[in-house]
């Protein structure tokens, strides 16, 4: 079965795509590679119980298992030590990653108060675009009472495009709602 994310793409994006850019071979059209997940836990070095409640809602999130980040080198002034548990990242592909982009699309953005769309200054270079969210309470899954702390968390939207006008007409096409900054 196809997700909408994916129906969307084969039935709209595809031919809006090779019209407006002109692509000769089907093989060029940019496509949704992967979603990376990723939330800074820097306050939970001192507190596993914490870390561990934050892995769970980033599952509970995304539909699969984070892998926590550790710090690369010692830094003092933040009292950081190699090796220390600093975050937690997923990589979502495939029917994960269409169901998470579904999902924030149509169901987690609109949440989020005063909303009038994402910004479009996001964009790398190299046709991948970043997200950042303030809060995790955004995505119905989260339980509003069993919260202990509001994290935020960034999402990067990696693509097949080559330029950021091509990434950002792909996203467009696939739901996400941009704003002129």
């Amino acid at each position: 079965m196809a997700t909408r994310i994916k129906e969307k793409y084969l039935n709209e994006a595809v031919p809006a795509l090779q019209q407006k850019f002109g692509y000769k071979n089907v093989m060029q059209i940019p496509k949704l590679s992967k979603i990376v997940i990723n939330m800074g836990l820097g306050d939970c070095k001192d507190n596993p119980k914490a870390l561990e409640v934050a892995v769970k809602e980033l599952a509970t999130i995304s539909g699969q298992k984070p892998m926590v980040t550790k710090a690369r080198k010692s830094i003092a002034n933040f009292k950081l030590r190699e090796g220390m548990n600093v975050g937690a990242k997923v990589t979502l592909r495939g029917d994960r990653m269409e169901e998470f982009m579904d999902k924030l699309v149509n169901i987690a953005l609109p949440r989020v108060r005063d909303f009038r769309g994402v910004s479009d200054k996001a964009f790398d270079g190299r046709g991948n675009y970043a997200l950042g969210i303030r809060e995790q309470l955004l995505f119905p899954e989260i339980e509003y009472d069993k919260v202990e702390k509001i994290r935020g968390m960034e999402m990067i939207f990696v693509t097949t495009a080559q330029t950021d006008e091509e990434c950002k007409e792909l996203l467009r096409l696939l739901g996400m709602p941009f704003v002129q900054a």
